[in-house]
């Protein structure tokens, strides 16, 4: 190539100072999708799996996916494992603590619809969505790394969707208005 020749990507050439135009929510999305950061709690054997996705032996870095301590520093909520009724006031607690927008993760039988507990035990919560709303369900008893990632997956497919212009918590709150007045 001689020095006057300007490199071609993917038919598009670069190096001429050109300016890039795109829309605000494609560039907050992709940061979004590109740095989803889940609380790092774990409620039974899930939590394991959880634990060993997080591994080097999957790397859930290269997704952007950092466990935090904090729920006010977190945007994912993995609910992994059984739900009591004892633990549901302080899942949704933490939920609630979680700054906007936030996202859930149902991880395995358990939280998605009680497993095998709930049918014999008085104590189980028959699935996490009756007390905070989930994005994304990753069946399995418990589910393999690799279901995990794939339920990241689907969650970055559901961010990459997302408007600024209609933010999830005023929805609820409008829908919430609706139903009161009802």
């Amino acid at each position: 190539m001689k020095e006057t020749e300007v490199p071609e990507i993917g038919g598009l050439k670069t190096g001429e100072g050109g300016i890039i135009v795109s829309q605000l929510d494609d560039l907050l999305n992709w940061a979004r999708l590109s740095s989803l950061w889940p609380v790092g709690f774990g409620l039974a054997c899930c939590a394991i799996e959880f634990m060993s996705t997080a591994s080097s032996a999957y790397d859930l870095d290269r997704f952007g996916v950092i466990p935090r301590n904090s729920p006010r520093q977190a945007d994912v909520m993995i609910v992994s494992g059984t739900v009591t009724f004892k633990m549901a006031d302080r899942v949704k607690r933490l939920y609630e603590q979680m700054a906007e927008p936030k996202y859930v993760i149902s991880m395995g039988s358990c939280a998605n619809c009680g497993g095998p507990y709930w049918e014999h035990g008085y104590h189980v919560l028959k699935g996490v969505d009756r007390i905070i709303p989930v994005d994304v369900y990753v069946p399995g008893c418990p589910p393999r790394p690799e279901a995990l990632i794939g339920g990241f997956l689907k969650l970055q497919e559901k961010i990459r969707t997302e408007s600024v212009l209609r933010p999830r918590a005023l929805e609820k709150l409008m829908k919430e208005k609706e139903n009161k007045s009802v």
